[in-house]
């Protein structure tokens, strides 16, 4: 299974022009089902506005946190993967539904200082706030990238502008034969164990409720192994 991922960059209001192939899916984050009707996946957060949402057509549905939550769980939680959206849907994705490939699109965490910063005009940029899950957006994508990776799905990127994803990028021609890339599988072994040490899970999914538990300086130094497990190559045995 191939799966389109859908932000709300500015530029995400082109794929409205896409045809569906090579997709099997399409992921909407927020308001990005907007952008074409054939969507078969919306997914927003607790507080996003009621009048916003999308709703179900035939086909459709509507994922909220009573099903990312326990499936962001399944892969360490939001402290370590990061509270965006973005994140959240792909994890959902890849935990429910094993696809072979997940193409991003307009989920580049990126927010030009003047003009449209969604395609629907202008918007809060959730990543700038201050949030112990947000100091490193790309050592974020760097770990979904390596978990996906470890079973057999690549996590590609789009979009050809600026980026704070620390994704492989491919042409929407070359989705159908994307690979992974190289990653570590003894730096990821290694941040998979300093998580375990740590024990930041937050099982409700509302990390911020127990903020004051987090050592950010420990963080940091997670995600400094994520992004080198994500962008060394294999080492070499022997």
């Amino acid at each position: 299974m191939r799966v389109l991922m859908l932000g709300s960059a500015p530029m995400a209001a082109e794929a409205a022009a896409w045809r569906r192939e090579p997709f099997d899916l399409v992921l909407a984050i927020n308001n990005a089902w907007r952008i074409r009707p054939d969507w078969d996946v919306a997914i927003h957060p607790f507080d996003f506005p009621v009048e916003r949402q999308a709703v179900a057509g035939p086909g459709q549905r509507i994922v909220t946190e009573a099903e990312f939550v326990p499936a962001q769980n399944a892969y360490g939680g939001f402290v370590y993967a990061g509270a965006t959206m973005a994140f959240t849907a792909g994890y959902w994705t890849l935990y429910a539904l094993r696809p072979s490939v997940i193409a991003v699109y307009g989920c580049d965490m990126h927010y030009p200082t003047t003009g449209p910063t969604h395609f629907y005009g202008t918007g809060s940029a959730d990543p700038l706030r201050e949030d112990i899950t947000l100091r490193s957006l790309e050592a974020k994508s760097a770990r979904w990238r390596v978990l996906a990776a470890m079973q057999g799905c690549a996590v590609v990127n789009l979009s050809f502008g600026p980026s704070r994803l620390v994704l492989p990028r491919v042409s929407r021609k070359a989705v159908a034969s994307a690979r992974s890339g190289a990653w570590c599988p003894e730096l990821a072994a290694e941040a998979l164990a300093l998580e375990a040490e740590l024990g930041y899970l937050v099982p409700s999914g509302r990390y911020w409720e127990e903020a004051g538990r987090f050592d950010p300086l420990a963080l940091d130094r997670l995600d400094a192994l994520w992004l080198q497990a994500a962008t060394l190559p294999l080492r070499q045995t022997g």
